[in-house]
This record gives C-alpha cells, structure tokens and sequence, in this order.
C-alpha cells in the first residue's frame, strides 16, 4: 500500500505543508514553502514502537524525518493528531504498512536520558541538571545571545531586541524585589550570573548565587571577574538545600523552579522562608501548566522528558500559591507572561537557525535538533495557552503585620 493515503489519512486531505516519503510519495501543497520528508521506513517504525511525540522526535533527531523549511509550519500537523497520539485506526494504517513482521527495535538516539527521573535527591537533580546544562556554555550563547538570560523575557513591544527584553525582566523583578543599596540577595539557581550582574551594577547590593551546573558556575565566576565585581558577588557551585547562610533580604528563583519538584515543593519554599530576612521578598519566576483532570496525571516520559528535562515539573499557579502561604509567605502578587515567553523562544530559536552550522559543530545535529524542535514547540503551546510564565512576589511578613509593600505597587 502506498503512504500517500495513509498519509492523508492520517493528516487530513487539507495538509498545511508537503509531505514526502521514501516510496516516491508527494502529496500537499505543490508550492508549499515546507516539507517533511520521511526519509526511510525507519521513520513509522519509531511512530509504532513508541506512539506519540517520543517516536516523533526520535525520528526528527536520529534524520528519519528532515524538516525543509519553517519548523512552525511543521508544528502545524500536531492539530492532527489530538493529545501528541495517533489514534487507533491511524496506528492499524501504519502497521498494515510496515508489516508487523518487519518490526524492530531501534535504538533511541543517543541524547535521550536514562538516569532516574523525578527522585529529587540531590544526586538525581545534580544528573538531570548536568543532562540539561552542561551541554555547551558557547552552545548556549548560540541560542540565548549576549546576555546568557535562559528564562522568559519581558518585552514593552513585540519590536523589543532580546537583549532590550532580558533587560527590561531584570529590571522588573528587581523592581518587584524592591532592591536597594546595601541589601543582600541571594539568586537560586543563577545560571550564568545575568541577573546578580544586573542587580550588583544597577542596585549596589551584594549577591550570592547557587547552581548545581559545573558549567554554568566556571562561566558566571569568569563573567563576575571580568566586571571587577568579585568582592560584590559570589558564585557557588551548590545545592539549594545546603545554603546556611542566610538571612538574605531578597531571594529571586528564576526558571528554576520547575526542577523542584511536586514532593519537594513544601521543602523547596521552607527553605526559602529560613534564608528570608523578616519582611524580605521572595520572587518565584516559573512555567506552569493550565490544570485540568487529565493533566493532573503529568506525563514522565514524554518529549520533553527524556530529552531536555529529564526531572521537570509544571505546576499549576494556584497549587504553588497555596504552598507558599502554606509555609508562612504572604503572596502579594501575581503576574502571567505567557505571551513574553511566546517572543522569547521565537526569538532563541531564530538565534538557533542563524547559527546553525557553529551549533551542530559544536554540540552535534542531534542535539540541536532536539533544541529546535522543543523552542519551537514550546512557543506554539504558550501561544496556544496550553502553557503559562508566572512570577509571584511573596514576603515573609513580620510579626506587626507590615509587610513593606507599597499600598498599590507599580512594578512597571
């Protein structure tokens, strides 16, 4: 049986992109700026053997699917194909086509994680980080650009350059922290120091930042050197939970969080109570997920899972609120940047793509491949509200009950 109408089939008549397979198939439209080529019968053997987006990306990373042209338009065939999932008569057409008898493992590519996932010990969270982060740090400035901010940015207009919007976030959650001179903040999970640099420079405090990355910690003590700001910050190569040397008057989490974990979120946020100066701030910087009864149950070995957060956790913004409050906070506001997150991975992934060739060379087509599929697809699903960025600014209020917290704050 030809793919053609199994392809059709299992796409639609109305497909938004051409499709073209190993059997001489072409179907879509003729002049269609993207194509997906499925390469080898390799690519439905993978879409059997592990139904959903795991087969898919399998096939995308190892070359079995090739992607000619805009990676978004692509995307567009996931409205086909409800929840990631073929569906069962799908699934039968596929079979019929590679023949049961024909079926093999194939083994996953080699970028894929194996270690444990969601133990949330120490050595676990160390593992999982070090699968995410210790790629490359110049891969990294590949991706994220000068300011080597790897969390959402904060845009006044969409015609915002990336750095103008690391910047303006920066400045927004040192605002929301209400940052002055002399204060002590300490930064949970500081990536490569762009935050405390920004904080050091433009507020006079002092900062202490932790992250279990080996790579990110030799970066962010190089960047604090070459600023002359070393007696201002220090970087440390450490795990939240073994930081004793508080109290600090503001602590910022940023993109952290996510890392956490769902059995450590009361651990996580006691913590950051017993680091908090009586009347500090706490800002949580973090993406969460729209609840509902199916996403109750968070899938463990989906895409993302095995290949770029081997121990992520999406929260729901209402299930961390009340954790906090449950540790003593007082939650004093809540901001959704879903759309701000949308702009940023458009923008890392053009980043991506205008630095393919040094990419690849420097971490390998799979990789960067994995890379771009995951921005990408988590651009589409903020845009499609399927994902939310919150930021939520609590105070461990004293005693009195003054918080120090404007009657009507405007963080801008």
């Amino acid at each position: 049986m030809p793919l053609g109408p199994i392809i059709t089939d299992t796409f639609g008549s109305e497909l938004p992109i051409r499709i073209r397979a190993y059997d001489g198939t072409d179907v879509g439209p003729r002049h269609a700026r993207t194509t997906l080529i499925l390469g080898s019968p390799d690519a439905l053997t993978r879409m059997i053997m592990a139904p959903g987006d795991v087969g898919l990306a399998r096939a995308y990373v190892t070359g079995d699917i090739r992607i000619e042209g805009d990676i978004y338009e692509a995307l567009e065939l996931r409205h086909a194909l409800p929840g990631g999932r073929l569906s069962a008569s799908q699934m039968r057409s596929l079979v019929r086509q590679v023949k049961l008898r024909d079926l093999r493992w194939l083994p996953p590519p080699s970028e894929e994680y194996h270690g444990w996932i969601r133990s949330h010990t120490r050595r676990s969270d160390a593992s999982a980080i070090s699968h995410h982060y210790d790629v490359s740090n110049d891969f990294y400035r590949f991706v994220l650009g000068p300011s080597l901010t790897y969390s959402c940015a904060v845009f006044d207009s969409p015609a915002d350059s990336l750095e103008e919007a690391q910047e303006n976030k920066h400045g927004l959650i040192c605002a929301k922290l209400g940052l002055r001179p002399g204060m002590r903040l300490l930064d949970v999970g500081c990536g490569w120091g762009s935050m405390m640099l920004h904080a050091v420079r433009h507020h006079q405090v002092t900062a202490v930042g932790v992250t279990i990355s080996q790579n990110q910690a030799d970066l962010a003590k190089k960047r604090v050197a070459e600023e002359g700001l070393a007696d201002k910050i220090d970087i440390r190569l450490q795990d939240y939970r073994d930081v004793d040397d508080g109290p600090f008057d503001a602590i910022s989490s940023i993109g952290m969080f996510e890392h956490v974990g769902l059995k450590r979120l009361e651990q996580y946020f006691a913590k950051m109570v017993d680091l908090l100066e009586p009347g500090g701030r706490l800002l949580n910087h973090a993406i969460s997920r729209t609840e509902s009864p199916k996403d109750r149950v968070i899938r463990r070995r989906d895409f993302v899972q095995r290949y770029v957060f081997p121990d992520g956790e999406l929260h729901e913004v209402g299930r961390v609120v009340t954790a906090l409050q449950d540790v003593g906070l007082e939650v004093r506001h809540v901001e959704n940047l879903r759309e701000h997150y949308a702009l940023t991975l458009r923008r890392w992934v053009a980043n991506l793509e205008e630095n393919w060739e040094s990419a690849v060379l420097e971490v390998g087509e799979g990789r960067a491949k994995v890379w771009r599929l995951y921005m990408a697809a988590s651009a589409v699903n903020f845009e499609a509200n399927h994902l939310h960025i919150d930021q939520i600014v609590a105070v461990k209020t004293p005693s009195s009950g003054r918080a120090s917290v404007s009657l009507r704050p405007v963080w801008s």
